[in-house]
C-alpha cells in the first residue's frame, strides 16, 4: 500500500492515545540509600580558646586582684558619724484657724525648709564654712600618700573639695516626713563626729535667718504702718505746739471757760449795779453823788461786758493778736487730727503687735532625733561589697566583648 492510500489518521484518536498514555502511573525515581556521616573528631584547643581565657585573665581576674590588693593594703579605714534631725515649727494656731486650716496641719510648712535645708548641706558654702572651722583639706588629705583614690588631694579647688564632700557626706531625705538623717565618714571617728556637729550647728544658724527673714516679711507692713502712724502723731503734736506758741493759749478750751467764766462774772455785777442804782434814784435827790457814783459803776461794768463779748466776735484779737474765733477753729481742728493721729497709731500698734507674736510663735528651729554618733570601728570603704561589684562589672564586661566576638566570627 502506497502512500496515497494510506488512510488517514483521526485527530481524535490519536488525542485520546495520548490522554492514555499519559493517565499511566509513572514509578517514581530511586533514591539513595541513607550514608550515615563520620563520627566528629575529639575537640581540640585553639587559639581562640586561649585568646577568650587571656581576655579572662586580663579583663577579670587582674582587676579583681588589683582592686583587692589596694583595698586591702592602701585604702585607708574611714568611720561613719550619724546624725538625723527635722525642721519644727512652734505654729500655735487657735480655734478658728485649725478648722479653717487643717490642710496646713498636714501639709505643713516645715516640708519646704527641710528642701532648702537638704541643698543647702551639699552646697559650697556650708563646706566652705566647715573648712574655716575644721580644715577639711587637712583632714580629708591625711592618708594622701598611702591611698591616693580614696583620699583629697590638698592642691584641689573649693568645686574638688565640694565634690569629694558629697562623697563623704551622705544625706537622706524623706519628703514625706520631712526627716534628714546624715552618715559623715572621716579617717578618725572624733573627726566624724565634729564635721557632723559642725553641719548640725551651721545648718541651725540657716533655718535661724529663715525665721528671722520670715518675721520681718511677717511683720514688715505692719512695721511700716505703725511707722507712719508715728510720724502723723509727731506732726500732729507739732502743728499743735506751735499753734499754742504763737497765741500763748496752752488749751484754747479752758481759756474759753475762763472767759465765759469772768462774762458770767461781770454780768451778775451788772445786775447788781442796776439794782443799786435803781434804788439810789429811787431815794436820792438830783445831784447826789452817790448817784453818779453808781452810775459809772454800772456804765464801766457794760464796757466791760462788751470788750469781753467782742473777743469772741469779728476782729476780736486774742491772746496772740489773731481773731479769737480763727485761733479756736485752728486749734479744733488741729486737736482732731491729733486725736485720729493717735487712733491709729494705737490701732497699729496693736497691729503690730499681734503679727510680731505670730510671727514668734511661727518660729522654726531644728530638733535632732539623733545625735552625732562616735564610731567604734571602721565601716568603709566596704571592700567586699566593692570586690564583688567589680568583679561582676569585669565579668559583664568580659561576656559582652566574647559574645561580640563570636557573632562577628559566625557572620564572618
Amino acid at each position: 500500500m502506497t502512500d496515497a492510500e494510506t488512510p488517514k489518521q483521526n485527530p481524535k484518536r490519536n488525542n485520546n492515545n495520548n490522554k492514555l498514555k499519559d493517565n499511566k502511573p509513572r514509578r517514581k525515581p530511586a533514591q539513595p540509600a541513607y550514608v550515615p556521616r563520620p563520627p566528629a573528631k575529639p575537640a581540640h584547643v585553639k587559639k581562640r580558646h586561649w585568646g577568650l581565657f587571656l581576655a579572662f585573665l586580663i579583663m577579670v581576674l587582674a582587676p579583681i586582684g588589683a582592686s583587692a590588693w589596694y583595698l586591702y593594703t592602701r585604702a585607708a579605714d574611714q568611720y561613719a558619724s550619724t546624725l538625723g534631725f527635722t525642721v519644727r515649727s512652734e505654729d500655735a494656731t487657735s480655734a478658728v484657724d485649725i478648722l479653717g486650716g487643717i490642710g496646713q496641719t498636714f501639709g505643713g510648712g516645715g516640708g519646704h525648709d527641710s528642701d532648702i535645708l537638704y541643698e543647702f548641706i551639699r552646697s559650697q558654702e556650708l563646706v566652705s564654712a566647715v573648712d574655716e572651722k575644721l580644715d577639711l583639706r587637712q583632714l580629708f588629705s591625711r592618708h594622701r600618700d598611702r591611698d591616693p583614690l580614696l583620699t583629697f588631694d590638698p592642691a584641689g579647688s573649693i568645686e574638688d573639695l565640694t565634690h569629694y564632700w558629697q562623697r563623704m557626706v551622705r544625706v537622706s531625705y524623706d519628703t514625706g516626713s520631712g526627716l534628714i538623717e546624715l552618715r559623715v565618714l572621716a579617717f578618725d571617728p572624733h573627726e566624724a563626729q565634729q564635721i557632723a556637729e559642725a553641719i548640725y550647728d551651721d545648718s541651725s544658724v540657716m533655718i535661724n535667718a529663715l525665721s528671722a527673714i520670715a518675721r520681718q516679711d511677717a511683720t514688715r507692713y505692719a512695721q511700716e504702718d505703725l511707722d507712719r502712724a508715728i510720724e502723723r502723731v509727731k506732726v500732729a503734736r507739732e502743728a499743735l505746739t506751735a499753734l499754742r506758741l504763737a497765741n500763748q493759749i496752752v488749751d484754747p478750751s479752758a481759756d474759753i471757760q475762763s472767759q465765759m467764766g469772768l462774762l458770767t462774772t461781770l454780768q451778775e455785777q451788772q445786775a447788781a449795779a442796776i439794782i443799786e442804782y435803781q434804788l439810789i434814784a429811787d431815794t436820792a435827790r438830783d445831784g447826789d453823788p452817790r448817784l453818779e457814783t453808781a452810775r459809772r459803776r454800772l456804765d464801766i461794768i457794760e464796757a466791760q461786758i462788751a470788750e469781753e463779748r467782742r473777743k469772741f466776735g469779728a476782729g476780736g484779737a486774742g491772746p496772740g493778736g489773731q481773731e479769737y474765733a480763727k485761733v479756736i477753729a485752728e486749734f479744733e481742728r488741729l486737736t482732731v487730727d491729733r486725736e485720729f493721729a493717735e487712733t491709729t497709731y494705737a490701732a497699729a500698734l496693736s497691729a503690730f503687735d499681734v503679727a510680731r507674736a505670730d510671727a514668734n510663735r511661727q518660729s522654726r528651729y531644728l530638733a535632732a532625733y539623733i545625735q552625732p554618733t562616735l564610731a567604734e570601728r571602721p565601716e568603709f570603704p566596704q571592700r567586699v561589697l566593692l570586690l564583688a561589684l567589680v568583679g561582676l562589672f569585669s565579668f559583664l564586661t568580659w561576656a559582652i566583648a566574647s559574645l561580640i566576638y563570636y557573632a562577628l566570627r559566625d557572620r564572618n
